[in-house]
């Protein structure tokens, strides 16, 4: 049995147009009952495809000017989730990945200007115990940013 049917396909496609669309605007657009786009969409949600429905922000509107992906290298790897947990409690960081290679873990934070990246960076990333090292690229812009085709 496939995982994603037509209708949640259309469903999600519609979502992605407007995340805050009426059910029934859903349900009117695809020739489907608004019971169904109901029942669809907390199916997905219970089975963890859709994960939420949230605005995305556009991070420079808002004052964050500058972006960085970081590449964390850890003392140990069972230090892991003692970092995860601290790093969670910045909330300039967006992004937080386990990789391959020669970090344990790749984030993506965002900053005001270069001295709070700066402070980011040296006074809270470097200071948590367990941290080796980091190693990071500055975003100079990005190019696109999207869901996967359905």
């Amino acid at each position: 049995m496939e995982i994603l049917d037509e209708f949640d396909i259309n469903i999600i496609k519609e979502l992605e147009k407007d995340g805050r669309m009426a059910f029934s605007a859903i349900a009117t657009n695809l020739k489907i009952s608004n019971t169904m786009v109901h029942q669809r969409i907390n199916r997905l949600i219970e089975q963890g495809i859709i994960t939420g429905i949230k605005p995305t922000l556009n991070e420079k509107k808002i004052g964050y000017d500058w972006a960085a992906f970081t590449g964390i290298t850890l003392k140990k790897d069972h230090d892991s989730e003692r970092v995860i947990e601290a790093l969670k409690n910045i909330p300039e960081i967006t992004e937080c990945y386990f990789i391959t290679g020669q970090y344990t873990l790749y984030i993506k934070m965002i900053a005001k200007d270069h001295a709070h990246m700066r402070k980011l960076l040296y006074e809270q990333i470097d200071n948590i115990p367990g941290i080796a090292k980091t190693d990071s690229l500055i975003e100079l812009g990005c190019a696109f940013k999207r869901n996967v085709t359905l």
